[in-house]
């Protein structure tokens, strides 16, 4: 917050110019590099699917109202956390539609 040279009050004090900083290396941690995406893309690709993932799959498939939450349900179980579980299903759901696509499109 601007300083505005008084000596009380919220913003008391001597006026100065807020600095622009760095951005520290450790706020970029986390964040999905280029290589490690198109490495992960190629093994999905070679590798497939694994045997649970082709189940919650299936779930999504086969649908009926309560679909997501039982392959949040049977995802959680599996992945030991509600953040992963969600991020499975989330995936999971990309690559079903993205093979619809596909399918429509050929």
């Amino acid at each position: 917050m601007a300083r505005s040279g008084i000596a009380q009050g919220a913003n008391k004090g001597h006026v100065t110019e807020q600095r622009e900083r760095a951005a520290r290396p450790s706020r970029s941690r986390g964040k999905l590099g280029k290589r490690t995406a198109l490495c992960r893309e190629i093994a999905r690709e070679v590798a497939g699917l694994s045997p649970y993932e082709r189940r919650i799959l299936d779930m999504i498939k086969t649908g009926g109202s309560s679909a997501d939450k039982r392959v949040y349900k049977f995802a959680k179980r599996r992945l030991g956390s509600h953040k992963r579980a969600v991020a499975k299903r989330e995936d999971i759901k990309a690559v079903n539609s993205k093979m619809r696509a596909k399918q429509a499109g050929a």
